[in-house]
């Protein structure tokens, strides 16, 4: 877990921002020659950054180790709303952004430098708070790498391992997955949804849910009177 001392350090006010560790390197623009080629396109500041990772994990030979770190840096955020909170607080200082580079980079695991350097180069240019989304983005180009196609399973209650692995097993004989792609499920609860299920794979969308047929139902009686 991230350390609280760290958490207390980092909540403080600092003076004008100034440049992290001499230099800032960049991985927001990677270099014209540039050999890589990342397997999907992203949009946006932490899709940038986070290509521009895949980039620099690929060229080092060190994609697997990297994906682990940030897989564990994204769950670490998901759970502390606190730690997102000060990694978006715009007047760190010097000293702060060390102690939480030094602390996020423990709490990843990582075993190679490309993670350090990475959060090293987020604090440098001011944009530690684009850290969860960067987490996200990248979790996005390994899954594409690894040829996966991502299925989420809407449900009103959690679905148990059975009927999701019957969903998986039936899904994947189907032109919703395309050839040599590997099936990842993920089961999302909405209550509101009533019951049924909402299949979503890739661009597409499965509504088999009782508030949507209710809704269609209602719309034929409007229609109707």
């Amino acid at each position: 877990m991230f350390s609280r001392q760290a958490l207390l350090r980092s909540a403080r006010t600092a003076a004008p921002q100034r440049a992290f560790l001499g230099q800032a390197r960049t991985f927001a623009a990677p270099a014209s020659s540039d050999k890589v080629k990342p397997p999907v396109a992203l949009f946006g500041l932490d899709g940038t950054y986070a290509t521009a990772l895949y980039t620099a994990a690929v060229k080092t030979s060190s994609l697997e180790p990297t994906a682990k770190g940030l897989a564990a840096l994204g769950n670490l955020l998901q759970k502390d709303a606190k730690l997102v909170s000060i990694l978006q607080t715009p007047t760190l200082s010097p000293a702060d952004k060390s102690a939480i580079v030094a602390e996020l980079h423990k709490s990843s695991g990582a075993s190679v430098d490309t993670v350090k350097n990475f959060l090293s180069t987020l604090a440098e240019n001011n944009r530690l708070g684009l850290l969860p989304g960067v987490c996200t983005k990248f979790a996005e180009l390994i899954s594409a790498a690894r040829g996966e196609v991502e299925m989420v399973v809407t449900s009103a209650q959690p679905l148990d391992n059975k009927t999701l692995n019957r969903l998986e097993s039936a899904v994947s004989k189907s032109s919703y997955v395309g050839a040599g792609k590997k099936l990842r499920v993920k089961n999302q609860v909405n209550p509101d949804i009533v019951g049924g299920l909402i299949v979503e794979v890739g661009d597409r969308t499965i509504d088999l849910s009782v508030s949507s047929r209710l809704a269609k139902m209602n719309k034929l009686l409007t229609d109707a009177l």
